[in-house]
């Protein structure tokens, strides 16, 4: 069975490549995340995910590697109006993107990408948020928790920002970091099956 290393240090995207049975190495590869002119979102998670799996694929052929392998790299934007909203740089960043956010829908794109070195494949998965009004209140309260620090859009469905979401039109695995039941089908395409390890039924 083909290894795959993970070109990301997210933890819930770890979290659910586990949880549908794929077993994984982390691999690091940093790329340029900056936007090019006029580069449309879907476009921009698309490229960085691609230049994820190919700057892990690069840095285990150029570690002697030599067996057959895939790289997964992903990328997730939250985008209102059209507009990349980035992870908060500060304190007043996080205020501003949640008091943009409050009370409208948005959408987060989430891109995966694999490649062997022989070939690479990549999708998009598009999900409609929608968010009920935020307080000023609970912004701050939410920007102490620590939470919003280090996510893009400056929250994360899958923590206390859940209170936020009033409606979801979507995968919610892709919210989150990584659509599951796409990148099962894209892994599978590379000989990579999910639930390995399962028990076999008698």
């Amino acid at each position: 069975m083909t290894p795959l290393y993970l070109a990301s240090g997210s933890p819930r995207r770890r979290e659910l490549l586990t949880q549908i049975g794929i077993p994984f190495t982390v691999v690091s590869a940093s790329i340029d995340e900056t936007p090019l002119p006029d580069e449309s979102a879907s476009a921009y998670v698309e490229r960085l995910a691609l230049g994820k799996a190919a700057a892990g694929l690069a840095l285990l052929t150029a570690s002697g590697t030599r067996e057959p392998l895939a790289v997964l790299g992903a990328d997730t934007a939250v985008v209102l109006d059209g507009r990349i909203l980035g992870k908060p740089v500060d304190r007043e960043d996080a205020l501003v993107i949640l008091a943009s956010l409050s009370g409208r829908e948005h959408q987060v794109l989430t891109a995966v990408a694999v490649s062997d070195g022989q070939r690479s494949e990549s999708l998009c998965v598009t999900s409609r948020v929608t968010f009920g009004p935020i307080s000023a209140e609970q912004a701050q309260a939410y920007w102490s928790s620590g939470e919003p620090r280090d996510k893009a859009g400056a929250y994360a469905i899958q923590g206390l920002g859940a209170v936020f979401v009033q409606n979801l039109q979507g995968s919610y695995s892709g919210v989150v970091g990584l659509p599951v039941a796409e990148t099962a089908e894209l892994l599978a395409r590379f000989g990579i099956p999910c639930w390995q390890g399962l028990p076999t039924a008698e």
